[in-house]
């Protein structure tokens, strides 16, 4: 692999993403307002456009910071055409399949991915929210995961309602973080397809990262263990997760976030997750180059 084509990326909205050697910096804080949590079908057209315009043929990782912007992975993957169809592997505390009427935002991205031709399915792991519970199984896209385009992969949920729907084959539940990755490679064992991957940090424990959302419970070796079962390499990658402040100025984002109930950023500690945040980015990093290619 040449050193072109791993040389990370850092969509720098949000000024969170820590120094990475030989990184290609985009410098898109114009964008935070009108792309930060969600935006219109229209805005996410003219940030494909941008990205079509400012990346190069070929790179590494993306950054894209604070783990509002999650949903950018969806204009990351459509542009991509792998030579076979690919699968999508998320690490994240949350499906990122819930309904949205108002274009996309980073908690809905996730359905748009799996009607992509190229995606031959999408893994979610690492889910611990209650996003994918009873009380919210009205607001997850039902048609993804009754097609078979879409798993989730939970540790400690009850989604007994997926029995009822005639959905369990698209839930795999675990007690543990250790039995959900053993049974992840497991099946890594049986299929030959390239993978994108893209890693949320919500989906690790505070005392790996800390983040802006409800965490989950995996911990460093948990995704290094993942990354290491993808063996037919990685034709994508993205990172998300990073912590940083930023007040909307339009009223309908401060009131959706306040919805979302994003926990408050103490900023007395906020050097410190960032410098947790940074050092988990580097170990991330490298496992991530080994399977490129």
């Amino acid at each position: 692999m040449n050193n072109l084509a791993n040389r990370p990326v850092v969509l720098d909205i949000d000024q969170s993403v820590g120094p990475l050697a030989d990184r290609l910096v985009l410098p898109l804080a114009h964008w935070q307002e009108s792309i930060r949590f969600g935006c219109s079908l229209a805005t996410m057209r003219r940030f494909r456009t941008m990205l079509d315009e400012l990346l190069p043929a070929e790179y590494g990782t993306v950054f894209m910071g604070s783990g509002d912007f999650h949903h950018l992975s969806w204009p990351l993957i459509e542009r991509l055409q792998p030579r076979t169809p690919m699968q999508v592997v998320v690490l994240d505390n949350h499906p990122d399949n819930m309904r949205f009427p108002f274009g996309v935002h980073c908690g809905s991205w996730v359905r748009r991915v799996a009607m992509l031709p190229q995606v031959s399915h999408v893994h979610v792991l690492g889910i611990t929210s209650a996003d994918i519970g009873a009380g919210h199984a009205w607001e997850n896209y039902l048609t993804p995961l009754r097609r078979g385009k879409l798993s989730y992969w939970s540790i400690g949920v009850d989604t007994g309602w997926s029995r009822r729907l005639g959905l369990a084959h698209a839930f795999r539940g675990f007690d543990t973080p250790e039995a959900m990755v053993d049974a992840f490679v497991e099946v890594q064992r049986n299929q030959t397809a390239p993978s994108y991957l893209s890693i949320d940090k919500d989906a690790f424990s505070p005392e790996v990262a800390h983040t802006n959302w409800d965490q989950g419970r995996l911990l460093t070796d948990h995704a290094l263990a993942l990354i290491d079962s993808l063996r037919h390499g990685l034709v994508g990658s993205d990172i998300n997760g990073e912590v940083s402040h930023y007040r909307y100025q339009s009223w309908w984002k401060r009131r959706l976030s306040a919805m979302d109930e994003q926990p408050e950023i103490d900023p007395a500690q906020l050097a410190g997750w960032q410098a947790q945040q940074h050092a988990l980015n580097l170990q991330l990093l490298t496992a991530i180059s080994a399977r490129s290619g």
